[in-house]
Parts: C-alpha cells; structure tokens; sequence
C-alpha cells in the first residue's frame, strides 16, 4: 500500500542536522545551567543549578524559584527549542528508514511529529497538560517504531529504545503519584540521556542505511 503523504526519502547529509542540533542542545542546556541563579523545590535558597534537586524544566520559567529574574531561560527555551527542532526533522525523514510504509509508519510519524511540537510549548505556563499530551502521543510514536524496527531486524535499537521507555514510564509514574518524588529530578535527567543517545542512534544508523544504499545503486551523495 502506497501512503502519498510520507516525505521522501531525504539525502544522508540532510540527517547530520538533527545530531548537531541535539549537540547543541547539550551545550546550551549546560550553559542555562551555569547561568541559573538558584533554587529548588527542595532548597528554594540554594545557589545555583543543582543536579541533584532541580529540575530540567526549572531553567524554562521566567523566576528562578528562589524569586530572582531567571537569566538562564533564553538559553534554556532555545535550547528546547533546537532540541525538538532536530528531533522533528530527524522524525520527519524516518520512515525512509524502513522498507515498507505501511500505516503503522503512517501512524508512527504523525504521532512523533505531534508529541514533538506539543512539547514545545512547555514555556507557555501549561507544564502538567503539555507533557501528559505530549507523552501520550510519544508512546504511541515509540511504540509503533519499535514494530517496524523489529521488522527491520534494527534490535540493538530495538532493546535500547525499549529501555528509554521503561525508563519514562517510570519517570512519569514518580510525577503522577508523588512515589519517591526526591529522586525524580535525577530520573528525569536519566531519562534525558537516554533518549537522546537512543535519538543519536537511530540518526546514526538511518545515515549509514542511506550512504549504504546510495553507494549500493551508484547515487551520488
């Protein structure tokens, strides 16, 4: 069956984007970090970012939560932002990843394009509806990626992907009931780096599938 709506498949330096824009990420996210003035839910006097009792979205508001103006948003919120413009992309190209497109491709890019542009508005004061949507709409996209990745014989992926997902459920778990709530800031950070080293991944593995299949059918690149 043929889906007329999926992108076509895009040249392998188009996927070079999506790993320097979760590149960037890292390094903003790290600088917003520097630049935050202080703190938590758990010292609301303390100085700084601290790894261990702030959250990631802390760098997002306007205030720090100690009251002063928060300095390091711009960063931060630029830095989501990069981050979900990469992944969008990166979600955009990937059902060029699997041979056949079929309407679990069709519904594994719709809901991955719209968990990622949902998460974007996380600065817009809608924290709690923004990422229950968004996770919503994440699970079904990894879930229907996972399939075609086991159809792809992709299993490394696969096993790793599974793991990020064990990993979120259990970081939303925390943040719905409250259970083990101080350790949540450092499952959250967890969570982060795990999806985005699955994220580099599986940009990895869909640029050398495509150098692979060019150099195979004698395209240039």
């Amino acid at each position: 069956m043929k889906i007329d709506i999926l992108p076509r498949v895009p040249k392998p330096s188009a996927l070079l984007l999506p790993l320097a824009g979760m590149g960037l990420f890292v390094v903003l996210y790290i600088l917003a970090a520097i630049n935050y003035p202080g703190g938590s839910w758990i010292e609301t006097d303390q100085e700084g970012f601290n790894f261990w009792n702030n959250y990631l979205c802390d760098l997002l508001d306007r205030n720090a939560i100690n009251g002063e103006l928060n300095s390091a948003r711009f960063l931060a919120r630029g830095s989501l932002g990069v981050l979900c413009l990469s992944l969008v992309l990166l979600w955009y190209y990937l059902p060029g990843l699997f041979s056949n497109k079929s309407k679990n491709v069709v519904v594994m890019w719709l809901a991955g394009i719209l968990a990622l542009v949902i998460t974007m508005t996380l600065t817009s004061g809608t924290h709690d509806i923004t990422v229950r949507i968004a996770g919503f709409f994440a699970v079904i996209a990894f879930i229907s990626c996972f399939v075609e990745l086991y159809k792809a014989n992709y299993f490394s992926l696969l096993f790793l992907g599974l793991a990020c997902l064990l990993v979120f459920l259990v970081n939303y778990y925390i943040y719905e009931t409250g259970t083990f709530i101080r350790s949540l800031p450092v499952i959250q950070k967890v969570t982060f780096i795990c999806f985005i080293l699955w994220f580099a991944l599986l940009d990895i593995s869909f640029y050398k599938y495509l150098k692979l299949k060019n150099k195979k059918f004698g395209i240039s690149n």
